[in-house]
């Protein structure tokens, strides 16, 4: 019994049960490893499982399709974009042409607007008390030496009966001065006076 009982005996057998223990436990271990899905992960996966490689998370796939809604959107916005711009350019384009059309309408209104400024007021109206004063057919001469403009600015200052006995005299010379009577009438029926500067 004291035998059993000493130290180096325990230390003994305690030994040798470690080591059968762990042989028995390696001998198992072998085993199982050969028999197809006892191995670590086929023990994780289940029997429908794919490798990790065709792993599904569905976060990841609900990530992935949010993104791809996000991109279709950001190309439909891209397209209304485009059509906004070309839709843009093209207004710009009818604006500019606008524009342009209303500067000539200006220009030529301008053109055909006889403007009487203040300054000249006091000369026409003495190159009209002239006139006046000369004989229609002389008068009708010389009004055929001057220009349009002229003409209508002196006639803005005269009476209305010595213009009217003027146009007479005009009309009857020939059916160029007929014609010239009407645009000088027309042309006076556009007389705007001059706006004063400040």
């Amino acid at each position: 019994m004291k035998f059993l009982q000493s130290s180096w005996v325990v230390s003994l057998v305690g030994c040798i049960t470690y080591l059968a223990t762990t042989a028995a436990v390696l001998s198992s271990a072998k085993f199982e490893a050969d028999v197809p899905g006892t191995d670590a992960e086929s023990q994780l996966l289940s029997p429908g499982d794919d490798p990790s490689w065709k792993f599904r998370n569905p976060e990841f796939e609900q990530w992935v399709a949010d993104l791809r809604r996000e991109k279709a959107a950001v190309e439909t916005e891209k397209m209304q974009l485009k059509e906004w711009e070309t839709r843009l350019q093209a207004e710009r384009q009818e604006f500019s042409t606008v524009t342009q059309r209303v500067a000539q309408l200006q220009t030529d209104f301008e053109k055909n607007i006889v403007r009487l400024k203040d300054q000249e007021a006091k000369n026409l109206k003495r190159q009209a008390k002239t006139v006046a004063d000369m004989s229609p057919e002389t008068a009708a001469t010389l009004l055929d030496q001057m220009s349009d403009d002229d003409v209508v600015r002196l006639f803005s200052v005269m009476k209305s009966d010595q213009v009217t006995l003027l146009l007479e005299t005009m009309s009857k010379r020939s059916g160029a001065q007929s014609r010239r009577a009407a645009v000088l009438v027309e042309r006076m029926r556009h007389l705007v006076p001059e706006t004063p500067t400040l």
